[in-house]
């Protein structure tokens, strides 16, 4: 007897059509699996080694409280973050609530009035569009406080314009940031092969220009991160990625210990930096959630492909393609309407393990032009290592899926959003 398909026909609603469509799909991509797996095993092993080598012990999961001053095991997080993705220093502090929260630490930290800021891979996340200033006047922004801001479309296909990013660089340019993941575009994400053909285009012109990567959503799908291939500073949000979906809050700044340095005065107090800040009592979810980030990213992978086979094989424009090399963890299915998009979801928020009850709409959120749906049952508010999907209300009415923290609830999570679209006779 097939165990799995009677608890998901009896009491998950999945029709036996759309059990046996994606059952289908999964033996075609069991392929991609096996590469996935090959990834996940190298990560989790020079986890491993960064916990061995900084002498990880249970005593560094007490934590501290107010000034934070001593944390010995805060202290020992950040070793191991600038050990596994081989840089000089890190900070990771739970005070960082977001990736874009992160990123703006670093921005602040490193520019000052006069300087400018460029990007040779097109606009950034709709909210670092704010952090910016440049596009719309922002109280408070970098643009507010002096700093100018340029950016290079990319190609028609979505490709870096690389022959024309040195005539881009002006004698004030002093940050190149670049965004490893396409946030709500339809342009590829970046390998880090890429990235570093990048950062080597802009260190030629000049070596002391800092180049910063948005590493979201990318931690771990490949064997090195963007820091091994020049990166001076890499960013990320530990809902997200490195936090295994255990890690309740936080973010990561990695990278020369000079620059680090300058984000975290930016953080807490000039002068006082990385000495201060508590841990309060989150440092045992934090560490077991980076030990834990490479099979949660494995999940993740595996949900993304399976999803791109499905839905490719139901006529939708899909990126990446199911066999198409993973350079972060989200897939993009081009839903073609409005109707679809919602229908979407709302089937993943159906198979969520939290507030599964619920029913996403679209609504405007802080930071975005338009407005957004989002499916997100989560344990830790907004974590997108966890299965969600979200959108905007405009076309092509692409969802971005990403998250699974196991492969069987995202799997699972698939057919429910399938068998959603089914039901509302979108399919």
């Amino acid at each position: 007897m097939d165990y799995t398909k009677k608890i998901l026909t009896s009491e998950y609603g999945i029709s036996e059509a759309v059990y046996e469509k994606v059952k289908e799909a999964e033996s075609k991509v069991v392929g991609e699996f096996d590469k996935i797996d090959e990834i996940t095993e190298y990560n989790q092993l020079k986890v491993i080694s960064a916990m061995q080598k900084n002498r990880l012990a249970i005593d560094h999961f007490g934590g501290t409280t107010g000034y934070g001053y001593d944390d010995g095991g805060r202290d020992v997080m950040e070793k191991i973050y600038a050990h596994t993705f081989r840089t000089e220093d890190a900070l990771v502090r739970p005070q960082i609530i977001s990736g874009t929260h992160a990123l703006t630490v670093a921005l602040f930290g490193n520019l000052r009035p006069g300087d400018h800021l460029f990007s040779p891979v097109g606009s950034p996340y709709d909210t670092l569009e704010g952090v910016i200033g440049a596009k719309r006047k922002v109280k408070g922004s970098l643009v507010d406080f002096g700093v100018t801001y340029s950016e290079l479309p990319l190609l028609a296909d979505g490709v870096v314009d690389f022959d024309n990013i040195k005539s881009c660089i002006r004698k004030e340019t002093k940050l190149v940031t670049v965004q490893r993941s396409k946030g709500y575009c339809l342009r590829p994400s970046l390998s880090v092969e890429t990235i570093g053909k990048i950062i080597e285009t802009v260190k030629s012109v000049r070596s002391d220009i800092i180049c910063m990567v948005d590493n979201c959503y990318g931690e771990f799908t490949d064997r090195i991160e963007p820091s091994e291939v020049g990166a001076d500073l890499i960013v990320g949000s530990l809902i997200k990625n490195p936090g295994g979906g255990l890690a309740p809050v936080g973010g990561y700044i990695a990278g020369k210990a000079e620059y680090v340095e300058n984000a975290a005065f930016r953080l807490t107090v000039p002068g006082m930096g990385k000495e201060v800040g508590p841990s309060l009592g989150v440092l045992r979810s934090m560490i077991q959630g980076f030990y834990q980030a490479p099979q949660a990213v494995n999940g993740s992978l595996k949900t993304a492909v399976l999803a791109a086979q499905v839905f490719k094989e139901l006529g939708f424009g899909v990126s990446p393609e199911p066999m198409e090399k993973r350079n972060d963890i989200v897939q993009c299915i081009l839903l073609k309407n409005r109707e679809n998009l919602i229908s979407f979801c709302q089937g993943i928020q159906k198979g969520a393990a939290v507030d599964s009850h619920a029913l996403p709409y679209p609504a405007p959120m802080p930071g975005y032009d338009c407005d957004i749906i989002m499916a997100a049952g989560a344990f830790i508010q907004g974590s997108s290592i966890e299965l969600s999907a979200d959108g905007p209300l405009r076309e092509p009415y692409a969802v971005y899926l990403q998250g699974g923290l196991n492969y069987n609830h995202g799997k699972a999570g698939i057919m429910k959003a399938l068998q959603n679209m089914y039901d509302e006779g979108r399919l």
